[in-house]
């Protein structure tokens, strides 16, 4: 009878305990430039500086995330939709700038600590 299924090309790499263990790199090692490219991904967003779309998009998401804790029950079972709304919209607007401003403060202060300049902000 012909064999239906294709044959697995790789040896399976489990443990007699169960746990799976990686086999790492099988192709060529990466070049000192494409090992540099890989390390500075993470630096360029940590020294990305915030702004406030980013602020809003997660004061956004709390607030949703409010709404939904509030109409499950989080200030009490009589919770009207429209009192979560005002709820969730004035928190909302509580977390915007107040987000933004913790994100800058440590943002200047990681800056600082590794020795990088502070752009100044355009004048309005």
């Amino acid at each position: 009878m012909a064999q239906t299924k294709r044959k697995r090309r790789t040896k399976h790499r489990g443990t007699a305990a169960g746990t799976v263990e990686a086999r790492g790199r099988t192709g060529r090692k990466p070049t000192a430039a494409e090992q540099r490219k890989g390390a500075r991904a993470g630096d360029d967003r940590r020294f990305a500086e915030p702004t406030w779309g980013g602020a809003a998009i997660r004061a956004g998401l709390a607030s949703v995330l409010l709404f939904v804790l509030f109409q499950f029950g989080l200030a009490g079972d009589d919770q009207t939709i429209a009192t979560s709304l005002v709820l969730s919209v004035a928190a909302f607007l509580i977390y915007v700038p107040l987000g933004y401003k913790v994100d800058r403060f440590f943002w200047v202060r990681r800056m600082r600590k590794a020795g990088r300049p502070i752009p100044q902000r355009a004048k309005r």
